[in-house]
């Protein structure tokens, strides 16, 4: 079955960084976009980046232009995100998302905290 598993969130001050990572499984992987999802407490999850089939498409949310790049590692079956330049409105519960057969598939969630 499909699985999504991301890793790589913790608590980082303003301005630092952090990469996120989420491993695919169940699925043709090189064959579908992927997207990022951030759930701030008591917020709706708002998409944050997503990438086509390759690193050459990618739609980035206004808020994080700039400071975050999505990627894709296709022979790991991977996508990426790299954030910089961290916020504390950057805080919230990050999950990558594949979209496929009109269903929705989510990982459990990382956590990323911007606090000093």
């Amino acid at each position: 079955q499909v699985q999504l598993v991301e890793s790589g969130g913790g608590l980082v001050q303003p301005g630092g960084s952090l990469r996120l990572s989420c491993a695919a499984s169940g699925f043709t992987f090189s064959h579908y976009g992927m997207t990022w999802h951030r759930q701030a407490p008591g917020e709706e999850r708002d998409l944050v980046a997503a990438i086509g089939l390759s690193d050459s498409i990618t739609y980035y949310a206004d808020s994080v232009k700039g400071r975050f790049t999505i990627s894709r590692d296709n022979a790991k079956n991977t996508v990426y995100l790299e954030m910089n330049s961290l916020k504390p409105e950057d805080t919230g519960v990050y999950y990558c998302n594949s979209h496929m057969g009109g269903q929705d598939y989510w990982g459990q969630g990382t956590q990323v905290t911007v606090s000093s």
